[in-house]
């Protein structure tokens, strides 16, 4: 019998899959079909066809297509991908279907109308290494298509491929290349690195561009993690776990973030801080990296400022791979969650250091926001009188409105209102106002949700508020913190502990003093009265100026008969304010409210 003769060719194979998909079916099975089908019918099949490419079989999401041309090949994935980012440009980051394509070269057997071999292989590998709305092609690739297309290479170096025996240099290629190529000028990638900095840039000369201004608010470029593992197929973790974090990061309403597409350009490449931030036009950058060993996973963050190179922050988290998408969105709100305040602080300093005649109502915003944590009287005078310059510069600014609101609600709580109803209504008012012109800002709808339930407003709208800025911005810490004491008033107890919990975790350099008189006065109205009495403690150590702990200490110690305790806190608290028994009209479960205030009585000597 003679031996069946073996078929072989040379072609140009193409490789895709869809980003994320795994997580996009969990979330929504149906859904994701439905746009997957759609997006094949209307825009992939046809795009393959009229460049003469035959889908050779589909995985899912996956397809493998055999081209007879290398250019056919490349201009088909790069027209393609360019089509989908269009039709993607209203629909919501997390819900897109992006596709990573590698392409190569080879020789390949045919099989059934199937294809086999090295080739096949080498694209596929090639494929996990591109980024979602990516390309990845190999040295054969692009040697052919160079000069052949109006589009821009940029060498990966040689990249050892999952059981491939040789080194394969890579090239990455298309619609995520967006920096200028010398000696190329109008192609489709003349788009330079600050796209997500305002779209196109004026060419400066030979394929180079002039920098482009720093946006009027803080700004960051999140760069591609680092893969550590060993493992080319865990790329797909590390760069999902960059675009989950955009993502976080660009809920934050006073944050200016890069565009993926952008800080993308430098990957795998070493980029001194302060290139980087001119050609992007950022002030900061997030870098990091991922190690994977087993089941277990690391990684590691750290924040740049881009003028200096200096490190404002650094963290690493861990976890398990089971879930690897569940781990994205974890880290990626931590990350997120603690950049905010790392950045604020950041700001803050830059502000503070400014010749005061160059203010502006942002600076004046900044030096405000400086007198948060220092938390006294004078501090909180002195930032009412900043917010005050603000507004008049800028009456429509929300989060300085939002800030004076919630600033005299602290007046009230250390007793330095001079006309206390009168300060009430000016926080109202404020907050209103606030709400007006920030209705979509989280961090306005936080403050304004404080006022208005401190001074005895409508609890539920209080409670509707920070849950519209947590939905807005899950990442939030200081959201998670208005949260906790709005539970507390409203008699949520469980979940007003676990709200200041995840506000700690998503903060965890902040100022832990505030949160941990939440959680201890909690404690307290639950009748937990040792625990209560142990983290109070701790609070007054960390935050000894905080009225409000002093009063829940005080009532705590009362109501397990320890008065001569809580006498000896009623002492302390003289030292700051003659008031010892502040208005309770925030709690409004009444056994909480009795129970806070007889304690107060019994501490005072008339219960």
């Amino acid at each position: 019998m003679a031996e069946k003769r073996v078929e072989r060719r040379l072609a140009a194979i193409l490789a895709a899959d869809v980003a994320g998909y795994s997580r996009l079916i969990g979330e929504d099975e149906e859904g994701t079909l439905a746009a997957l089908r759609a997006l094949r019918r209307e825009l992939v099949d046809p795009g393959i066809a009229a460049h003469r490419g035959r889908i050779v079989k589909t995985t899912g999401d996956g397809l493998l297509v055999e081209f007879a041309s290398v250019v056919d090949a490349l201009r088909c994935a790069a027209e393609t991908q360019r089509a989908i980012a269009e039709r993607n440009a209203d629909i919501p980051a997390d819900r897109r279907l992006q596709f990573r394509i590698g392409i190569h070269q080879g020789d390949i057997v045919v099989e059934d109308g199937d294809i086999l071999g090295d080739g096949v292989n080498i694209a596929a590998r090639l494929e996990a290494l591109a980024e979602p709305g990516g390309i990845c092609v190999s040295s054969r690739v692009q040697e052919d298509a160079a000069g052949r297309l109006d589009l821009a290479f940029e060498d990966q170096g040689e990249q050892a491929l999952k059981n491939i025996a040789r080194k394969v240099r890579v090239y990455r290629v298309g619609p995520t290349l967006t920096r200028p190529v010398a000696n190329a000028p109008g192609s489709l990638l003349s788009r330079t690195a600050g796209e997500g900095a305002g779209g196109y840039r004026p060419e400066a000369g030979e394929g180079e561009a002039s920098a482009p201004a720093l946006p009027d608010k803080p700004s960051i470029a999140v760069l591609p993690f680092a893969n550590m593992s060993g493992d080319p197929d865990q790329e797909y973790f590390v760069d999902g776990m960059v675009e989950e974090i955009i993502t976080a990061l660009s809920r934050i309403h006073w944050l200016f973030v890069i565009a993926r597409y952008s800080s993308f350009t430098y990957k795998g490449r070493a980029v001194d801080a302060k290139e980087i931030g001119r050609d992007l036009g950022v002030r900061y950058m997030l870098e990091g990296s991922v190690r994977k060993a087993g089941q277990r996973v690391r990684i590691t963050a750290q924040l740049i400022d881009a003028a200096d190179g200096a490190h404002l922050w650094a963290d690493r988290f861990e976890g398990s791979l089971a879930d690897v998408f569940e781990l994205q969105d974890q880290v990626a709100a931590s990350v997120a969650g603690v950049i905010e305040p790392a950045l604020q602080a950041a700001e803050i300093r830059r502000a503070t250091h400014r010749p005061t005649a160059d203010l502006t109502a942002y600076d004046f915003y900044l030096r405000a926001l400086a007198g948060v944590a220092a938390y006294s009287p004078e501090r909180i005078i002195q930032g009412l009188g900043l917010l005050d310059q603000a507004i008049a510069r800028e009456p429509r600014f929300g989060p300085a409105l939002a800030l004076a609101a919630s600033y005299r609600v602290d007046l009230d709580n250390t007793d330095a209102a001079e006309d206390p109803d009168a300060n009430k209504g000016a926080a109202i008012e404020l907050a209103r106002q606030a709400l007006r012109v920030g209705a979509d800002d989280p961090a306005v709808l936080g403050r304004a949700a404080i006022v208005l339930g401190g001074f005895g407003e409508d609890i539920d709208a209080a409670l509707a508020l920070i849950d519209r800025a947590l939905a807005l911005n899950p990442s939030f810490a200081d959201g998670w913190y208005h949260s906790g004491w709005l539970r507390l008033m409203a008699g949520e107890l469980a979940v007003a502990i676990a709200h200041f919990e995840t506000s700690l975790r998503l903060n965890p350099r902040g100022q832990r003093g505030f949160h941990l008189s939440g959680i201890g006065t909690a404690q307290f109205l639950s009748r937990r009265f040792d625990e209560a009495v142990a983290i109070l403690r701790v609070s007054l150590e960390e935050l000894p100026n905080f009225t409000p702990t002093y009063r829940a200490l005080m009532s705590c110690y009362a109501h397990m008969g320890r008065l001569e305790e809580a006498r000896q806190i009623a002492e302390r608290l003289r030292t700051l304010t003659p008031l010892m028994v502040h208005s309770a009209r925030a709690f409004r479960n009444p056994e909480h409210r009795e129970l806070y205030l007889s304690g107060l009585r019994l501490a005072m000597g008339e219960g």
